[in-house]
């Protein structure tokens, strides 16, 4: 086979030589050609990969990995709101909303057709204690339309109750944000609901609650008369709050 030089390094080992003579080449188990070399290597193999790094291997090709549960697992329920107040909804503060608003007519629920009848609702803000699944509470609600229905079939939507005229510094029979005209005389039937926003208090300050809540307004009658001219001693230039004028 010829001279062979070995080497060794501790962790390999590198066997070398040259063939000298016509040996068949299949006899040489290491080679079949005319020079050859072959290292043999005796380091340890690397270790295995762990979980971990196979699963930030799969994370980075895109293959999102969970680590698999214990059989029989079971969610975590100790984790409920025990002995906490459930989401309060509007509905739940129905039963806090202020009664039905009063309505009046102006002036005295009696009014002249074709000309304006003013109308005022009693309804404002209103805040009531109590109780709600077993923990005390303090509601507060606040008008934010009125839905007036004046009995002869029209209605109306406002955002105000109405005021009177005196506080409006208007006259008698003047329209305003919340009157309404009768074409003809009559007894009319008329109310206003009232819608309310709500706010709750537990204890730490006030949180609005989504939605409206509705209360119906008791009926009131209005009796509409007929207005018709005469003399009279002064024009209303020279009376101007003279009925009428």
């Amino acid at each position: 086979m010829g001279a062979c030089a070995i080497g060794n390094s501790g962790t390999e080992i590198v066997l070398d030589g040259t063939q000298t003579s016509d040996t068949d080449p299949g006899a040489f188990p290491i080679s079949r050609d005319d020079w050859q070399q072959v290292i043999i290597d005796w380091s340890p193999a690397p270790p295995a990969p762990d979980e971990f790094t196979l699963c930030l291997d799969a994370w980075d090709s895109g293959r999102p990995c969970f680590l698999p549960g214990e059989d029989g697992e079971e969610p975590d329920e100790e984790q409920d709101e025990e002995g906490g107040i459930p989401p309060i909804t509007i509905t739940d503060l129905a039963r806090f909303a202020p009664e039905g608003s009063v309505i009046t007519g102006e002036p005295d629920n009696v009014g002249v057709a074709g000309l304006p009848t003013n109308f005022v609702a009693d309804a404002s803000v209103h805040t009531v204690d109590g109780e709600l699944f077993g923990f005390p509470l303090a509601v507060r609600f606040t008008p934010s339309a009125f839905d007036f229905a004046f009995g002869d079939g029209s209605t109306a939507t406002t955002a105000t109750s109405g005021e009177t005229w005196e506080v409006l510094g208007q006259a008698q029979f003047t329209p305003t944000d919340t009157s309404h005209t009768y074409a003809e005389r009559g007894t009319y039937t008329a109310q206003v609901d009232v819608r309310y926003t709500a706010e709750i208090d537990l204890g730490v300050g006030w949180f609005p609650i989504a939605g409206e809540v509705g209360s119906a307004g008791a009926p009131q009658e209005i009796r509409i008369f007929e207005a018709h001219t005469a003399l009279v001693a002064h024009t209303c230039e020279q009376a101007p709050s003279s009925p009428g004028c």
